[in-house]
């Protein structure tokens, strides 16, 4: 038997500035989650890091603890691996003041 694979796209050409975060995507029945954040357009001002958040219900969030640095340059990719996630996951980040960047946001979960 083939293992399960499914890509939701939870953020698709958004400006993400300020607080932002992808929709909320249920995933309890997965193993493993690989998301994806690409910058669509040149990014403006300093990136901040983003970071995995997991839910018990898909409104109360908290950090994971997996980060890594949003993407720099139009069309460069950032990447995080997370395992052991519960039901509920979505990437976020804090943008400073004068930051933004327009995203492609997808999570790779696989059974």
């Amino acid at each position: 038997m083939l293992p399960e694979n499914i890509t939701a796209i939870v953020a698709r050409n958004e400006r993400w500035s300020g607080h932002a975060a992808s929709e909320p995507h249920e995933a309890g029945w997965a193993r493993e989650a690989v998301i994806f954040v690409r910058a669509l357009k040149e990014p403006e001002g300093d990136q901040p890091l983003a970071r995995v958040e997991i839910s018990p219900d898909g409104m109360r969030w908290l950090p994971e603890g997996s980060e890594a640095p949003m993407p720099s340059r139009k069309d460069s990719i950032a990447v995080l691996r997370v395992k052991h996630f519960g039901n509920w996951l979505r990437v976020a980040a804090d943008f400073p003041a004068g930051a933004a960047s327009t995203v492609l946001a997808t999570i790779h979960l696989k059974a």
